[in-house]
């Protein structure tokens, strides 16, 4: 049976303090080898990507909802906390509206050289801090068939609350891992037969629509922080600049959304097609 709990201090909790503080869940969370699943839907693609719960934390109602979940997580020895909404808003920091939450095992994450053999089209994020960015391109990365996304050391963590919240989940569908040393780490991709474009504003920058209509074969593409852009080391090192033709008087879109429009018209064709 699930257990009710009826105080915020209550320490078997732990998991679940101050999930709102991003300072403190940014240094504790990959401390203590865990992350936090929001929503009946994001705990779902993390089971079904063969994640591990630590522990389950959901409001009465989602008993119902979540009843396989609760029953094979019981089965498993893995505790189901229940409670109300105002005690599970103290222990955390927000308003449960979703329901349910579960502290997550976090997985080890593969080489950089494993997660690219085969792959063909790779998003490469440098130093890109905004958890809802980071969200955004993992979900646009699993509907455009990305292979995979690669995070330099200074980029968010794709696996906090709101970047898992915000990608729908898809973290967990598309292969990814940190790179480093960057931009040292762009010589390996050239190695292994990457293109490596950067996606930026420069004077010999290929249009968009130039390099789609002959894309290389495999290609690493590239996207900035937001504001600072991507570093001139970077710029200096990859095989060429990328930039999507504008009009109405802007000159750059958000990150998600460019690597979004990249990420489209780069695609790869597709075997025996025109």
């Amino acid at each position: 049976m699930p257990t009710e709990i009826l105080r915020a201090d209550d320490e078997r909790l732990a998991d679940y303090v101050a999930l709102t503080d991003v300072a403190l869940r940014r240094r504790t969370e990959p401390e203590r080898g865990l992350y936090i699943a929001e929503s009946e839907k994001v705990i779902r693609r993390a089971l079904a990507a063969g994640h591990r719960p630590r522990s389950l934390l959901m409001a009465r109602r989602w008993l119902t909802d979540l009843a396989d979940v609760v029953e094979q997580a019981e089965a498993d020895g893995v505790p189901v906390f229940v409670g109300e909404h105002d005690v599970i808003e103290q222990l955390t920091g927000f308003h449960l509206h979703r329901g349910a939450l579960a502290a997550m095992q976090r997985p080890e994450l593969p080489s950089a050289a494993a997660l690219l053999e085969g792959a063909r089209r790779v998003l490469v994020l440098e130093d890109v801090v905004d958890h809802t960015n980071v969200g955004a391109v993992f979900r646009s990365a699993a509907a455009l068939g990305v292979d995979a996304v690669l995070v330099t050391p200074r980029c968010a963590d794709p696996l906090y609350r709101r970047s898992i919240r915000v990608s729908m989940g898809t973290v967990f569908q598309v292969p990814w891992t940190r790179i480093e040393p960057w931009p040292g780490a762009i010589a390996d991709l050239q190695e292994q037969g990457f293109t490596v474009a950067t996606l930026a504003l420069a004077d010999d920058a290929v249009p968009l629509d130039e390099l789609a209509a002959d894309p290389p074969d495999r290609l690493a593409l590239v996207l900035g922080t937001e504001g600072d852009g991507l570093s001139h080391h970077t710029l200096a090192a990859a095989d060429l600049t990328v930039t999507i033709p504008m009009a109405g008087g802007v000159d750059s879109l958000n990150v998600a959304a460019a690597g979004a429009v990249a990420a489209w018209a780069l695609r790869p064709a597709q075997p025996g097609g025109s």
